[in-house]
């Protein structure tokens, strides 16, 4: 529910003979909110600011975009931002990929704490002159930490090896590493070695990508975000950019299922970046109403009571029961 629907339900009730501060009481609204007026061009400094983050994040949506806000001291309500967002025309035109589940899937081994699990696969791109690009992602599932995006023309489970002892090196042993059955995690080289420093290799069954869920979006934001916006003429070109968006992922990028926090931030200990928002069903419902209001549909027909649009939005939300209302307007009138 809006604060222009909560107002027009707040001057219907004054209309029917109650006191101010009972009819805000009624619609849950503060009395100084009934009163607001807007700054003549704040929208307009705000709406410029969101439609430059919008060019330069051509895959965020409106939430991540006000993380984005909330991030550099703009105070800024979500629902504003979408509402903004709206009237700018953002994001018409995305279409949803299609998910398809299988039942039955479970993931075994979940990640409590860092460095619980690690998850790694491969990812493969090409260069402008045609050279093959080989890419092993490593990341942590908990914290959702890029730990490393290594970019070969080549690689095997020796090369696997040499990546994976840096990491133990740098971050320490992980208790667990989650893969697919591709031959360079299953190979004997690889497991002898893990099964050296402790750590217990977690295969996922074939067939099942849900299993390995963290690795399988971590790869698809990769994909997205830097291999599909980017053309390198070279392996080394490609080691440069991929590192560059591995810091931006981990450093600067908000991440949703964290609080919109960073993995870094996150990593770190930090609890929030500021208020959570709402559902997004509770604001596509307030535009369905809307674009139902425009329409003349069962939402902008006529009420018996006469009661405008926003009125009847605002008192069918309230907590408050109808008979409590129509009370109140009894003992007014």
């Amino acid at each position: 529910m809006t604060a222009p629907q909560r107002r027009a339900g707040a001057a219907f009730l004054k209309g029917q003979g109650l006191s101010e501060r009972r009819a805000c009481q009624l619609v849950r609204l503060s009395r100084s909110s009934l009163h607001y007026e807007a700054v003549p061009g704040q929208d307009t400094r705000l709406a410029e600011r969101i439609g430059t983050l919008a060019v330069q994040h051509r895959h965020y949506g409106y939430r991540r975009v006000w993380a984005l806000l909330r991030r550099d001291g703009e105070r800024v309500n979500v629902k504003r931002v979408y509402r903004l967002w709206r009237e700018a025309g953002l994001g018409q035109g995305r279409r949803r990929r299609k998910r398809r589940y299988k039942p039955g899937g479970v993931v075994p081994c979940q990640a409590t704490r860092a460095h619980h699990v690690w998850t790694y696969d491969f990812v493969h791109d090409a260069c402008l002159n045609g050279r093959k690009l080989k890419v092993l992602t490593v990341a942590d599932e908990h914290t959702r930490y890029g730990l490393a995006i290594e970019v070969r023309t080549r690689m095997g489970s020796r090369q696997v090896i040499e990546v994976l002892e840096r990491l133990f090196g740098q971050h320490g042993t992980p208790g667990w590493l989650r893969s697919d059955n591709g031959p360079e995690f299953v190979a004997k080289a690889v497991k002898r070695w893990l099964a050296a420093q402790g750590t217990e290799a977690r295969y996922i069954e074939p067939g099942c990508p849900w299993q390995n869920g963290y690795g399988e979006s971590f790869n698809g934001h990769f994909r997205e975000e830097c291999l599909n916006a980017e053309a390198f003429a070279n392996p080394a070109e490609a080691k440069i950019v991929v590192e560059q968006w591995r810091r931006y992922y981990n450093h600067e990028r908000p991440h949703s299922r964290l609080g919109y926090l960073t993995p870094a931030e996150f990593r770190s200990g930090r609890t929030s970046v500021g208020a959570l928002p709402p559902h997004p069903r509770s604001l596509a419902l307030c535009a369905h109403q809307d674009e139902a209001q425009k329409k003349g549909g069962a939402w902008g027909s006529a009420h018996p009571s006469g009661m405008p649009l926003g009125a009847r939005v605002a008192l069918q939300r309230s907590p408050i029961l109808q008979a409590d209302i129509d009370q109140s307007i009894r003992r007014a009138v």
